[in-house]
């Protein structure tokens, strides 16, 4: 089942990078980190994400589950 998630990683990433993310919403945030924010389908898909963060070397600050459910 969906859930939404706010993923927040040091640095800034600009836009560019939703896709490669799986859509999520990119927004760097004034204190020099970024948050991922949106629906992720399932476990899998949230695994492959922090995967992506994993192999682009940032840093993984939190992950919190917002609302379960659909868009």
């Amino acid at each position: 089942m969906p859930a939404r998630y706010d993923i927040r990683i040091g640095g800034h990433l600009d836009q560019h990078w939703s896709a490669w993310f799986d859509g999520l919403v990119v927004t760097p945030e004034a204190d020099g980190t970024t948050e991922l924010s949106g629906f992720v389908a399932d476990q899998a898909a949230l695994h492959g994400v922090l995967t992506r963060i994993r192999d682009l070397g940032l840093v993984l600050i939190s992950v919190q589950a917002v609302e379960s459910g659909g868009p």
